[in-house]
């Protein structure tokens, strides 16, 4: 029996099993998506930067 989860991308139902490949997304449109997200950082872990390159005067 697998179980059903909720798309983390569009909300639809979707199979966590090893039957979908792109779980716990329901498909790869949606997989791509949230990849797209986080490439583009439109989606960031809450929290402080630990380094800045940028601000890093030893690296100039």
């Amino acid at each position: 029996m697998s179980k059903v989860v909720r798309c983390p991308e569009c909300g639809n139902d979707s199979e966590y099993s090893t039957k979908n490949e792109h779980r716990p997304f329901c498909s790869r449109r949606c997989q791509l998506l949230d990849l797209g997200a986080w490439a583009s950082e439109d989606r960031k872990i809450a929290g402080q930067e630990i380094f800045d390159i940028e601000e890093d005067e030893t690296l100039h």
